[in-house]
């Protein structure tokens, strides 16, 4: 029979199954932790209380024995002296000390059992904390993964390869239409110089006829 009465809610048996369900595993595992803790502490509290109910077991005992032997040295006085009866009272109190011996002895050997029982179990108490708390910090790295790659996805969102060749087609649309604007004010540029070489060279010609109608014109009077 265990001396210690387990009261967590959660055991590592059903921890496991638990955890498959949970939707915050290392929540869960923090409460299995504080309940351990607990059970830890009141199994020292308890392993306190058994040395020393052990430790007094033994003093009766030890005790018990040293007044049997003190007894039975003094009922051998007593017969060498020829006292008869105080040699038969110190044997009966002997007798009452070795019934006392032995119900002592009995309680300390069940003291000591149930002493190492309780080590056996706070032993195996902080093995399960130590297991389950390395567990918690692998499922709290892997939460804080997720968190984290929860975020990234969330800031991501609306961006992706597929919208790269998009934007270029934007871009080059926009690019061609600003080289077309150019190249067509450029050939708008072109055409106006044309033209006005053109006008310089017609007016050129024009002057040049008048110039030579009137030099005509000034021969004819010459001539009259």
């Amino acid at each position: 029979m265990s001396v210690f009465r387990r009261v967590r809610d959660i055991t590592v048996a059903t921890l496991n199954e638990k955890l498959e369900q949970s939707q915050d595993p290392v929540r869960l595992i923090d409460q299995f932790l504080i309940e351990t803790r607990q059970e830890i502490a009141e199994a020292e509290k308890l392993h306190y209380q058994y040395s020393g109910h052990a430790k007094q077991m033994k003093q009766q005992v030890d005790q018990a024995k040293v007044m049997r032997d003190k007894r039975e040295e003094q009922a051998l006085l007593a017969l060498k002296a020829g006292e008869e009866h105080l040699a038969k009272l110190a044997l009966q109190e002997k007798m009452l000390y070795e019934e006392k011996v032995e119900q002592y002895t009995e309680l300390y050997s069940q003291s000591l059992e149930s002493l190492q029982e309780l080590e056996a179990q706070l032993n195996e108490l902080k093995t399960e904390y130590q297991v389950v708390y390395s567990k918690r910090q692998y499922y709290y790295a892997r939460m804080e993964t997720l968190r984290l790659q929860q975020r990234m996805n969330q800031r991501m969102s609306g961006y992706g390869v597929q919208d790269v060749p998009k934007m270029f087609h934007r871009l080059e649309d926009r690019v061609s239409d600003m080289e077309w604007e150019a190249r067509s004010l450029r050939e708008l540029r072109r055409a106006g110089t044309d033209f006005v070489n053109q006008a310089g060279s017609a007016i050129q010609s024009t002057l040049e006829q008048e110039l030579s109608r009137l030099k005509q014109k000034l021969n004819n009077k010459g001539e009259e």
